[in-house]
């Protein structure tokens, strides 16, 4: 049975836990935000944490994320000490009773937007990705070295085309849009305050340089064998969230989490039922590689945390954030796959719309009040309506 949860940023969050609470959420999804990538989690903070939430009479049901450091995703001279910290910060979490932990192995860069307000007809606006402009920004603004040759023709010539006539305005907006924005609250590579963010991101991907997707899984691989045993000991589902967006290269970086045979692989490799997956529905649905609904029924038993949004293809390798009744993840079949499972599997709404009302908060992208009460209303009613 799915449970509901919302993902919430800590006691700074405008979002207040009592009024969670009054519109059904079950579950809390959040992090030690405050942490550094790589530090270990003290139980006392954790322990803090989850106490204020259950105070509220909710749950701390998942842990997202809990960071792993870039220097375990490219095998660096510290990444025994990082995994010993990754160890210690699971056994702590365990310790304190929370038994769902997400996270991602993408190298530097999390999810990628070009555009985190699009509007839409009825003057709510989405996240949306330009294909164009993704590649404009590789080749003109980051000046990555051969980045051009991972372009068709056809894309090289619309970027050409954008460069003539594209505003310094705009190009400051890709610059904040895909780094700093999108990244800077929750990957912990990226701060507000960083003054030259370009600079820095060619400095963290020639960290990455020379290592292929090959070496990446085996990095991943290493990673999940340091850490299962504590998993087992603790009975810790660890769960891995899929790349965002699934292509299979990003400004030269590997990404190995992309379709069906990706997450295979991952749960393959160290075939162990606490190494599980993050299934999120509008990650995979933003390719036209995945066929959402069948991966959802192959590796159901594997899932231990479930983000429920849909994207919507455009021509060109475009895609935008689609309303949670439409796009191409088919969101009720999901619901009725996971609702089936007799486990309590914790399920969030993931990038709502932004409305008018929520435009002055301040929330982080995607993240808006408002927005994702429109999407747990809709999950509800599905959830509500539907028939084994």
């Amino acid at each position: 049975m799915l449970e509901k949860t919302w993902r919430w940023f800590g006691p700074g969050d405008p979002v207040r836990l009592e009024t969670l609470r009054q519109i059904g959420v079950e579950g809390i999804v959040t992090s030690l935000y405050n942490l550094p990538n790589g530090t270990v989690w003290p139980e006392e903070d954790i322990l803090s944490l989850k106490r204020e939430i259950e105070a509220a009479g909710l749950r701390w049901s998942v842990v997202e994320s809990l960071p792993v450091s870039e220097q375990i995703k490219y095998g660096g001279p510290e990444r025994d000490v990082m995994l010993d910290h990754y160890r210690q910060s699971l056994e702590n979490l365990g310790r304190c009773g929370i038994r769902t932990v997400c996270y991602n192995f993408m190298p530097v860069i999390d999810w990628i937007r070009t555009d985190l307000d699009y509007p839409l007809p009825d003057g709510s606006t989405t996240l949306y990705f330009d294909f164009v402009r993704f590649a404009y920004f590789d080749i003109h603004i980051l000046e990555r070295s051969g980045a051009a040759t991972d372009y068709s023709p056809e894309t090289l010539e619309k970027v050409e085309a954008l460069s003539r006539v594209i505003t310094p305005e705009e190009r400051l907006s890709l610059i904040d849009t895909i780094i700093t924005k999108t990244q800077g609250f929750i990957s912990g590579n990226f701060d507000k305050n960083d003054t030259e963010p370009v600079r820095k991101f060619r400095e963290l991907l020639a960290r990455y340089d020379g290592i292929s997707a090959k070496d990446l899984r085996k990095n991943l691989q290493t990673f999940l064998e340091a850490v299962m045993p504590v998993c087992d000991r603790y009975g810790i589902d660890l769960c891995i969230h899929p790349d965002d967006p699934p292509m299979h290269r990003v400004f030269g970086l590997p990404r190995i989490v992309t379709d069906e045979e990706d997450i295979d692989w991952i749960l393959s490799c160290v075939d162990n039922p606490h190494n599980g997956l993050t299934f999120c529905a509008g990650t995979l649905s933003c390719s036209e590689r995945n066929d959402v609904v069948r991966m959802a029924r192959r590796f159901r038993s594997r899932t231990h945390f479930v983000h429920l949004r849909s994207c919507q293809l455009l021509p060109g390798g475009d895609f935008m954030e689609a309303p949670h009744t439409g796009g191409r993840a088919n969101l009720p079949e999901l619901v009725r796959i996971f609702e089936a499972d007799q486990r309590r599997l914790p399920m969030r709404v993931d990038h709502g719309k932004l409305l008018s009302i929520d435009r002055e908060q301040g929330y982080p992208p995607g993240y808006s009040f408002h927005g994702r009460l429109l999407a747990l209303g809709q999950v509800e009613g599905m959830m509500s309506g539907r028939t084994d």
